[in-house]
């Protein structure tokens, strides 16, 4: 069973773009391109985002 991700493609694209790793998403591996510090940069900004819409 696949497991639905909590976070929307459009706001990770949106996310990677704002952290200059965009480029390496359109590749051929796309997110395996990703380092795994890069990806928690990703979902901490995506906290940040979702707790200042909280407010």
């Amino acid at each position: 069973m696949a497991r639905k991700g909590l976070m929307s493609d459009k706001l990770k694209e949106e996310i990677a773009k704002e952290l200059g790793v965009y480029d390496e998403v359109k590749k051929e591996g796309g997110w395996g391109n990703v380092s795994s510090k890069t990806c928690g940069n990703i979902v901490t900004k995506a906290i940040e985002i979702a707790n200042r819409e909280t407010k």
